[in-house]
């Protein structure tokens, strides 16, 4: 007995255009490898001492060769001979080394490390590494707590209309009525707390007026449609009719504002921190990194920013072409 053939459901089409698009695969790669390094960074399998002063301050790459000025630092400082006349010599060199036996050499310091050390000595890759932890956790999470507000609030305004409509536009106008970067600097000066979780809120709270307007505008165009009429005539409910029928068909404007929002959320990031406002003392991020880079720059230590820059671009690429894929991949009218 033959059985009927079951047609593909919308995310199984999705996929196999996307297979199709080999550029879209590569930059799904691209990113799955940085999402990757921020699960192994996380997990402290990767990067987990970058702080360790593991060369000389601003070693250079190995491919420059050690710089000639700071090559004595490489070496390790003689022992301090003990004194006989202080009780507390012994104790003060056991604190100090550790475990070690009191007046043991202390660890040479490289004097070139792959892509060269910060001003502290630490390995610029390590550092980045754990940077790009921070920044791709910032960038995605807040921009999927934005679009969520934002889909959310123009669902039931797009949908509902009237009263619900004006409440939500009212909302709208004072958010788009205050500049973006005073808008931020302003729920960061209300918080009053640095860290990760307050930097996502930060770009959550403020990022969403954008999504709004889009999936406004497209759940008033698809509610008269003949699908959700269908629908409504069969007695599906208001929640069904908006994210059962019409959301599948307006996904891909989501798709295309959370690329969108990451990027921009990692470069408010960036200003963030730079400010005073982003990450604490003792986290890094690609934000934090060029924040110092610009001193270093100065004095010619260019290896901190194109580290920082280089990764960050390189994800921010990546990552606008899948969503540009995926959301052609998504749209039902491309088949």
């Amino acid at each position: 007995m033959n059985h009927p053939a079951v047609s593909p459901g919308l995310w199984a089409l999705a996929w196999r255009r996307l297979r199709a698009d080999r550029v879209a695969m590569a930059a799904l790669a691209i990113v799955a490898l940085f999402l990757l390094s921020v699960v192994l960074s996380a997990t402290g399998l990767v990067a987990s001492h970058w702080e360790d002063e593991v060369a000389v301050n601003y070693a250079p790459p190995t491919f420059m060769g050690p710089d000639p000025a700071l090559a004595a630092l490489a070496r390790p400082a003689a022992p301090t001979p003990p004194n006989a006349f202080d009780p507390l010599a012994a104790d003060i060199a056991a604190l100090k080394s550790g475990m070690a036996a009191p007046g043991a050499a202390p660890a040479p310091k490289a004097a070139t490390l792959p892509f060269g050390a910060d001003k502290w000595g630490h390995d610029v890759i390590a550092k980045t590494v754990k940077g790009g932890q921070t920044s791709i956790v910032v960038g995605l999470v807040a921009a999927f707590v934005a679009v969520a507000l934002g889909t959310l609030f123009g669902a039931l305004s797009g949908f509902y209309g009237g009263r619900v409509d004006d409440l939500f536009n009212w909302f709208y106008s004072v958010f788009t009525s205050i500049p973006s970067i005073l808008m931020i600097l302003t729920v960061a000066a209300v918080l009053q707390a640095k860290g990760v979780a307050t930097i996502v809120l930060i770009l959550g709270l403020t990022g969403w007026t954008g999504p709004y307007r889009l999936i406004r505008a497209e759940y008033i165009k698809h509610k008269a449609r003949e699908y959700v009429m269908a629908a409504d005539a069969i007695g599906a409910s208001g929640w069904r009719k908006m994210f059962g029928h019409i959301f599948p068909n307006v996904s891909h404007v989501a798709l295309v504002q959370m690329s969108i929002l990451v990027v921009g959320f990692i470069k408010a990031e960036v200003i963030l921190s730079f400010l005073g406002f982003g990450v604490p003392v003792g986290v890094v991020s690609w934000g934090s990194m060029l924040n110092e880079a610009q001193n270093e720059l100065i004095l010619g230590k260019w290896w901190q920013l194109a580290a920082a820059a280089s990764a960050m671009a390189l994800l921010v690429t990546a990552f606008s072409l899948f969503a540009d894929a995926l959301r052609d991949a998504l749209d039902p009218k491309l088949k």
